[in-house]
């Protein structure tokens, strides 16, 4: 019986983690073609090429505990050039990555909250220890929604953080990623550094 259960659970983990390889190809397939359909791209159908990522990783996929912050204060979040963007925390959050304790902060940007089609967007900036030589030095990005937000959990999958615009062009107002957000770890998974000269 106990052979049947480690064989089950090895089944169950390897299904698992090649429906993730196959979702996250999927989410990187749009990722490289909104860049086709924003007016405001870096990039032309010629630089997709250079995009470079990492293997996804099922293990770089947790669940974090969330705290959604109430009545939290706005504040200007720093930009790597240009003025800064106004925004308000949303959330801390608490997970175990590779068995080591991580702790970050979500945002929402109080400009984009106003607009209805992304009143619950969120942002997840983090910097980690393979920036400047994996990934992109100004550290990158993680998409979230409201509703990714279920009884005080979330899922938070670093396969899918990407570089900001600023990591293929210079022109762009990015966000720096907050102090609170600077992690002492390296970060394995995602976006790499883009395999193109840039032109700042």
């Amino acid at each position: 019986m106990k052979y049947l259960l480690i064989f089950l659970f090895l089944s169950t983990t390897a299904s698992f983690a090649q429906d993730h390889k196959t979702q996250i190809a999927a989410y990187r397939q749009k990722y490289m073609a909104d860049f086709l359909e924003d007016k405001n791209s870096p990039l032309k159908k010629e630089d997709l090429q250079y995009l470079r990522f990492y293997d996804a990783d099922s293990t770089y996929r947790v669940e974090a505990q969330a705290r959604i912050v109430v009545s939290a204060p706005t504040f200007v979040m720093p930009v790597f050039a240009g003025t800064g963007r106004e925004y308000v925390k949303y959330a801390d959050l608490t997970m175990q990555l590779h068995g080591k304790p991580v702790t970050l902060s979500v945002y929402r940007s109080t400009g984009l909250a106003k607009i209805p089609a992304y009143a619950d967007y969120l942002f997840l900036p983090f910097t980690d220890e393979s920036n400047g030589k994996e990934t992109y030095g100004g550290g990158r990005y993680i998409d979230l929604r409201e509703g990714d937000f279920k009884n005080g959990r979330v899922i938070i999958d670093f396969n899918k953080a990407y570089n900001p615009y600023c990591a293929f062009a210079g022109g762009y107002s990015c966000p720096k990623p907050p102090d609170e957000n600077q992690l002492k770890i390296a970060i394995p998974a995602g976006e790499k550094k883009f395999g193109k000269e840039v032109a700042h």
